[in-house]
């Protein structure tokens, strides 16, 4: 009976990635991306030292063999972090989403050039669709702006920085798999970057309220359920399997614009979501298929 675990965390990962980019848009008008950033990870590995001091071991062992890897993993997540955080203050969720949807292109290209995975041609043309459905959702922001309306390309630059270190830190994922614990994951991956990115936060240090205070440390539970769910997706399961299902973001996105901006999905919107979720379901038959 074919496994649907991976798909689940994929699903739930990319839950907790909007809540995330949705909590770090909130906070982005206020804090720098330094300082949100290393209470981010600063909260994971407290949280880690916790938990090993109250249960010993807990999330696996954290050395490792291959710290090279972990620490190009590591490199990959920050620029993921700052790309995202730097998009979304000048752009809504769901016109940034449309950059990071080439995301599974760029993971199945990874997967066959660094992994040697091979992707059956359906898996490509139903990820193709997906982004199609994408373009189709987003139309409207890109073309019906008033004549006068700047289109944040900057903005969009960020985004897609974001996505292409992304891609990065899945497939470098899928090679550390033989390695893969909580431990190590938010040790070596949050770790490195606290310590880097520490002085800068202090020199534009903002004191937040009680309540940011809360937002902050949410940003880096968000961050830390979604990176783990993600990481081990792609450890236990293939690629082909997994990419096209992060167009399931998109619904995420639109319900969070709604819930929070009171951005309502017009009818090119749920034609296109429509058009993405239709695609999922169809890739991941495909790749069922193409592995029995």
């Amino acid at each position: 009976m074919t496994s649907f675990k991976g798909p689940l965390l994929l699903v739930g990962a990319m839950a907790l990635f909007a809540l995330l980019d949705a909590n770090s848009k909130l906070l982005a008008g206020r804090y720098g991306a330094d300082q949100v950033l290393v209470i981010r990870y600063g909260a994971l590995l407290i949280l880690l030292g916790m938990l090993r001091l109250v249960w010993r071991g807990a999330g696996g062992p954290i050395a490792t063999a291959r710290p090279g890897l972990h620490l190009l993993r590591a490199v990959c997540m920050a620029g993921s972090a700052y790309g995202f955080f730097l998009a979304f203050r000048d752009i809504p969720l769901a016109e940034g989403y449309l950059v990071y949807f080439t995301a599974p292109f760029f993971i199945l290209l990874l997967a066959t050039l660094v992994l040697g995975e091979r992707n059956g041609g359906a898996v490509w043309f139903w990820s193709a669709v997906g982004f199609l459905g994408v373009m189709v959702a987003m139309f409207p922001a890109l073309t019906l702006r008033g004549p006068s309306a700047t289109i944040p390309w900057h903005a969009y630059a960020w985004a897609f920085l974001g996505t292409m270190t992304y891609a990065g830190f899945l497939t470098i994922s899928r090679m550390l798999r033989a390695e893969q614990n909580a431990a190590r994951l938010i040790f070596w991956s949050s770790g490195p970057i606290f310590i880097a990115i520490l002085p800068f936060a202090i020199a534009d240090w903002v004191a937040p309220d009680a309540l940011d205070w809360v937002a902050l440390l949410a940003n880096g539970l968000f961050a830390g359920g979604a990176t783990l769910a993600l990481a081990i997706a792609f450890s236990i399961d293939r690629a082909a399997r997994l990419a096209p299902l992060e167009f399931t973001a998109l619904v995420f996105a639109l319900i969070l614009d709604a819930a929070i901006w009171q951005l309502w999905p017009g009818a090119w919107t749920l034609a296109g979501a429509t058009i993405v979720v239709f695609a999922c379901l169809m890739s991941e038959r495909a790749s069922r298929r193409d592995h029995h």
